[in-house]
């Protein structure tokens, strides 16, 4: 099939990629021209594990192509996937103005019968709002495929996913049948598409977002709680996870969520629902709740510091996650911002982010190459990404490098008795009570 995606970002790639591996001839079209040339030579503008690969296999094999030519590339395309971005506006709502210029520059050259799929992160309408610019082209087709892919894990998403959801006209039996055989090679164990309408399928991104950032947002209150009663937020995580209906994941607490996805469908969810009348408290509160959290390990750090004023910090993390560069509302920005304003030097490693943080700071921090050269003559290390060779480091190291023997570990990964039997001072997330 001829597929072409519009956007070279995160989701744009994963999904161009993804379909040319399973034996599609796709273009991915970008106005960005260096971004394009990039791509050509085979470097990878994002840090994603096995991207790399499946992009240069692909291209090598020809049937990825790169290309600024719209015209071109849509006229012979079955199907056109848009993945804009759809940034948030200061009053959380969804800047549309890249779906409406997609739908614009696309619409003169579509083919006959064209599937149009909306791929980005939309509020509800945006399908109807898509349908209605390209209402001049009488034969095409317009549905909503709302992604699912995790940073850091995005190509094994693609290639094995949970569910794949449709949201599309029931009459439109021509358009069913080209998503059918589209998605027929990640379906053969299963049938894993969810048909609906497309209201639904916007919806049901945002609400799957927001859900599980009211986990996280609930355990870190529970967190909270811990530490003022003497109890431990790992047991009781154990123990509520272990509930069927519960399940163990998103119920880790931490200095809070961050990344492209939750905060932005959590507003965006709240937005829309308030446009239309109604009040979404608990989303609305998971929000909040995630803002107060930024700022948990600035106030461990006071807390085991006699002041911030002067003292030199070391981050071991800048990302909002592991297997990702993404530093996007990641928690580190607002604790390394909240340094600074106290006076603070900070020094940063991440083991795929250290460039974005050297851009977002412009000299402010100072970002090493070596893990251990973070922590040298610090005050106090602050683990706020959880990347696998921070997890068992060499603590006699980390003491000698220390100035002060301060651990504040905001991911829970180290042990609190092994590193205060060390000799360190140790804070983690709601760890009230004694590990066992």
């Amino acid at each position: 099939m001829n597929v072409c995606v519009l956007g070279t970002g995160y989701v744009g790639l994963v999904t161009a990629a993804g379909f040319a591996d399973l034996g599609n001839h796709v273009i991915e079209v970008d106005v960005d021209q260096h971004k394009i040339e990039q791509l050509k030579r085979g470097e990878i503008p994002i840090f994603e594990p096995g991207l790399d690969t499946l992009v240069q296999r692909n291209h090598q094999a020809k049937r990825l192509r790169f290309t600024t030519e719209i015209a071109a590339s849509i006229a012979q395309s079955d199907v056109v996937f848009i993945t804009v971005g759809t940034p948030a506006n200061f009053d959380g709502s969804a800047d549309l103005s890249g779906v409406d210029r997609a739908a614009d520059g696309i619409l003169p050259h579509l083919r006959e019968n064209a599937v149009v799929v909306m791929k980005s992160t939309v509020p509800v309408g945006t399908n109807r709002r898509l349908r209605e610019r390209l209402a001049a082209h009488p034969t095409v087709h317009v549905l909503s495929n709302p992604e699912f892919l995790k940073e850091g894990a995005a190509v094994d998403d693609f290639a094995r996913p949970d569910r794949i959801v449709i949201g599309i006209d029931p009459s439109d039996a021509y358009a069913k049948d080209v998503m059918q055989r589209l998605y027929h090679p990640l379906c053969l164990d299963r049938d894993r598409i969810v048909w609906m309408d497309p209201a639904s399928a916007e919806l049901t991104k945002q609400v799957a977002n927001t859900m599980l950032a009211m986990r996280v947002s609930f355990m870190n209150e529970v967190a909270a709680l811990c530490e003022k009663v003497g109890a431990d937020i790992h047991s009781v995580r154990t123990g509520v996870g272990s509930d069927a209906r519960i399940g163990p994941k998103f119920l880790y607490a931490g200095p809070g969520y961050g990344g492209s996805c939750f905060p932005k469908d959590v507003q965006a969810l709240c937005f829309t629902a308030e446009t239309h009348g109604v009040t979404l408290d608990l989303a609305r509160v998971t929000h909040q709740v995630n803002l107060r959290q930024r700022g948990v390990l600035a106030e461990k750090l006071r807390q085991s510091l006699p002041t911030l004023k002067g003292a030199r910090i070391a981050l071991w993390g800048v990302a909002f996650k592991p297997k990702t560069d993404d530093i996007r509302e990641s928690p580190a920005l607002t604790l390394i911002e909240t340094l600074l304003a106290e006076g603070a030097t900070v020094v940063v490693h991440d083991p795929a982010a250290g460039e974005h943080a050297k851009l977002r700071f412009e000299g402010r921090v100072t970002v090493v190459d070596d893990a251990y050269d973070a922590p040298e003559g610090a005050d106090a290390l602050v683990l706020v990404t959880e990347w696998p060779e921070y997890r068992n480091p060499d603590f006699d190291r980390l003491r000698t490098a220390l100035k002060r023997p301060v651990l504040i570990d905001g991911r829970n990964v180290w042990t609190a008795d092994d590193a205060r039997a060390r000799g360190f001072t140790y804070q983690g997330i709601g760890q009230g009570g004694l590990t066992v």
